[in-house]
């Protein structure tokens, strides 16, 4: 038997600070990620209150923004992430 591990999504949230709707994308991003492709993906948080420059150098001009970097192409969305459906959609997360 020669099953090949997927390689994981590889996935950054921006965030500024411990804000109500950045800790909303928090959760609904574990919870989307645990529940679709569990064991299949890292999640990097990125304050950009800690490193402004970051949002230049990401192109990130709204936040929270989550970023799919892996698999290529890059993906990005905005907002809180409470339309489960629209992340997996717009992501392309699932499977």
């Amino acid at each position: 038997m020669t099953d090949t591990p997927k390689s994981p999504k590889k996935l950054v949230l921006y965030v500024a600070g411990q804000t109500p709707k950045s800790l909303t994308a928090i959760a609904n991003l574990r919870r989307i990620c645990d529940t679709h492709v569990p064991g299949e993906y890292e999640i990097d948080v990125v304050d950009l209150r800690q490193n402004p420059k970051l949002a230049r150098e990401h192109d990130i001009v709204a936040i929270p923004t989550l970023v799919r970097e892996l698999p290529v192409p890059l993906r990005k969305i905005i907002g809180d992430l409470s339309d489960e459906e629209k992340v997996l959609i717009s992501l392309k997360v699932e499977g």
